[in-house]
């Protein structure tokens, strides 16, 4: 790598990604394409990882030549060696104008940039296992469009963006990465927000601080699927810079995920020193999430992520098992890292700046 592009600067994922790379590379420039806001911060979290290899570039991925002057997008186009494309609205309840103009038209953006780059050897597009939409059973990694529905404007613009994406693989050499729900680091528990399966923390804490019964939600049987940042991060780093992934689409999941049930049950134990009792109807808990007073017992818990407590899917990854084994990677088992998730919590759970933002 020569001079690799990053958007989803400084996001949790992409700082660790740009970190991850600077280290792995010597002579590796970056540039980090971020919004005009949000460049103070990235200003600062690049000065902290190394200011002289890496340059902050304002700019939008959702306008066409990604909001820059002539001048930066013919300079770019001309040095670029690698893309990473993480940038997205992950957002459960975005507005469809909203996710269609980040997720669908900026991806179509960086690849028209990608295209106009002679020495590209990979973009990396980062999309998610949840392009399968409301599909049940096995999804594997090859597999896209098969007539499957979404639950949220977020499943159906990533789909739309991978599609474009896959369009364009036999003119931009590509590789495709599908994280499931992303967690704090398998070591540390270290995360950005408390979000996600956080909510079922947050509920287990709200519950045994105040002396209640922590009862199960969600259907017993569904698959929760869960990977922590550290693992996906190493599995970027790695698949962009091997010739065997270019062209692949790789699922980073849990091959082997926990129940509903298992899930909770694990967190309880590790936060209050004991297994739910009880449970609450998956149903019941959707309609009674319309309520205020409800939503605070559970943490929080919004609606519409209860859908992916009762989701009966899991996704085969036997590919990126294969292709990344050769570089020293394989998902850890939840068991091996839920302490660290916990601990991290705990001791930051009454921080407002770990609060989800809405």
């Amino acid at each position: 790598m020569r001079l690799a592009l990053v958007t989803g600067f400084p996001g949790f994922i992409g700082r660790r990604l740009v970190a991850s790379l600077l280290a792995q590379h010597d002579g590796l420039r970056v540039v980090a394409l971020v919004e005009p806001r949000m460049r103070e911060t990235a200003d600062e979290v690049a000065a902290s990882l190394d200011g002289e290899r890496v340059e902050v570039l304002p700019g939008d991925i959702a306008q066409r030549g990604l909001g820059l002057g002539a001048g930066d997008r013919e300079r770019l186009a001309a040095e670029l060696t690698h893309v990473f494309h993480l940038a997205a609205l992950y957002d459960l309840a975005v507005p469809l104008e909203a996710a269609q103009r980040v997720n669908v038209e900026g991806t179509g953006n960086v690849i028209e940039l990608c295209l106009a780059a002679p020495g590209l050897e990979r973009l990396t597009y980062v999309s998610t296992a949840y392009v399968a939409g409301d599909r049940h059973g096995v999804v594997y990694e090859h597999e896209l469009a098969l007539g499957q529905g979404f639950k949220n404007h977020y499943e159906s613009t990533k789909f739309q963006a991978e599609v474009w994406a896959r369009a364009a693989m036999d003119r931009v050499p590509t590789t495709i990465l599908r994280p499931a729900i992303v967690v704090g680091d398998s070591r540390t528990g270290e995360t950005q927000k408390f979000d996600g399966p956080y909510y079922l923390l947050r509920a287990i804490s709200r519950a045994h601080r105040a002396g209640r019964a922590i009862v199960q939600f969600g259907a017993s049987s569904a698959r929760f699927n869960v990977v922590p940042v550290d693992y996906v991060v190493a599995a970027i780093a790695a698949a962009a810079s091997a010739p065997e992934t270019a062209g692949e689409t790789l699922h980073l999941v849990d091959p082997e995920p926990l129940s509903t049930r298992e899930l909770l049950t694990e967190l309880s134990q590790a936060y209050a020193g004991r297994p739910p009792r009880g449970s609450v109807p998956p149903g019941l808990v959707s309609t009674a999430l319309g309520m205020s007073a409800v939503r605070d017992a559970l943490g929080g818990t919004p609606r519409e992520s209860i859908v992916y407590l009762n989701h009966a899917v899991t996704f085969d990854a036997r590919r990126a098992i294969d292709l990344l084994a050769p570089h020293g990677l394989r998902p850890p088992r939840f068991a091996d890292y839920v302490g660290p998730m916990v601990e991290f919590f705990r001791a930051h759970e009454d921080d407002p700046a770990y609060a989800p933002r809405r």
